[in-house]
């Protein structure tokens, strides 16, 4: 596994001082919710440590906001892993379970004998609504939605047995990722609202999407070889090598170029931010809100980067999970 392979990410790097607190009510959760079963499951589970994930990609959030980080982000793994299995070679059953999640997205109450994904979600949707912009609800109901729906446009690849081409690749990468939603959750975590006019700026559009693309870009070289064992095409290195002939060194190389590419352009946005928030007239208070966000985006693609290269669930993956099993110890998501 290409572990050993190192991205540059020029953005500070920090900690969340909650971060032993928020692993402990992380636990308490996903047994509550049954999200994850005692023993081995658990056990492995703990392994990833998503709680240090959080503290990692959030380090200004502490108590219910990185509860609530902590909490999304064992949700994003646990429900991925349910289609490390026959529901991920299955298109239109993998539709029909995610479009239940869609439903609590736009106000269903999870059915009487729900499964635990569906309890875990509603739970979480609920909590991150709490006193949240309507515009901020209204945007991250889409991104749950493109998350849910993309899952069985992976299953189509997966039975396609051959990369996409790289548009292809990035449509259903960016939703299965699910990526747009932690810098979302970045935000409510941070206490900020950004407003409008910034938020849908060039600058600011361009650099959230090479934000999101930056963290399953590397991801993709990390998790590459537990994503090939499992027939997964939606892989980064895997798009290169089929675009056209490269060695895996190759292609590894230029997935490092993709990456570089976006941090620089980041940057380069970053770099005109304070005078388009002047140009629009921001407050005083508009224009701390669009700096700590940029902030915010910064650290998520640090923050990850960082558990991503200690985190069990890749270095250890193949060892407690094989290839020809599924890549889970609990089925929690029901048809």
């Amino acid at each position: 596994m290409p572990q050993d392979i190192e991205f540059h990410l020029p953005f500070p790097s920090s900690i969340s001082p909650d971060l032993e607190g928020a692993r402990q009510r992380n636990l308490a959760w996903v047994r509550g919710t049954g999200l994850v079963g005692e023993g081995r499951s658990l056990q492995w589970y703990a392994s990833w440590d998503m709680p240090l994930l959080a503290a990692y990609g959030f380090p200004y959030a502490q108590g219910p906001a990185l509860d609530l980080c902590a909490d999304a982000m064992g949700f994003f793994f646990v429900f991925d892993d349910q289609f490390d299995g026959p529901l991920g070679q299955d298109p239109a059953r993998a539709s029909a379970v995610c479009r239940q999640l869609i439903g609590i997205v736009h106000g269903a109450a999870p059915a009487a004998g729900a499964d635990a994904c569906s309890v875990a979600f509603a739970d979480l949707w609920a909590r991150s609504r709490d006193g949240a912009h309507p515009g901020w609800v209204a945007r991250a109901a889409y991104e749950w939605e493109y998350y849910f729906a993309a899952q069985a446009h992976e299953a189509i690849g997966r039975l396609r047995g051959t990369p996409a081409d790289m548009e292809t690749y990035l449509q259903v990468r960016r939703g299965i990722a699910g990526t747009d939603l932690p810098l979302s959750l970045g935000e409510r975590a941070a206490g900020i609202t950004v407003p409008a006019a910034a938020f849908h700026s060039p600058q600011l559009r361009i650099m959230r999407q090479a934000a999101t693309d930056v963290t399953f870009m590397c991801n993709d070289v990390y998790s590459l070889e537990k994503e090939e064992a499992r027939g997964d095409m939606a892989n980064l290195v895997l798009v290169l090598e089929h675009t056209r002939p490269r060695s895996r060194d190759e292609a590894v190389t230029a997935a490092r170029r993709e990456v570089d590419g976006r941090v620089a352009r980041f940057e380069e946005l970053a770099g005109q931010v304070p005078a388009m928030c002047l140009q629009l007239g921001l407050t005083g208070p508009e224009r701390t809100a669009v700096a700590t966000y940029v902030e915010a985006m910064g650290a998520w693609m640090s923050g990850y980067h960082a558990w991503q290269t200690q985190t069990r669930r890749y270095t250890g993956a193949l060892r407690i999970h094989p290839a020809t099993g599924p890549g889970y110890f609990d089925e929690v998501l029901g048809a």
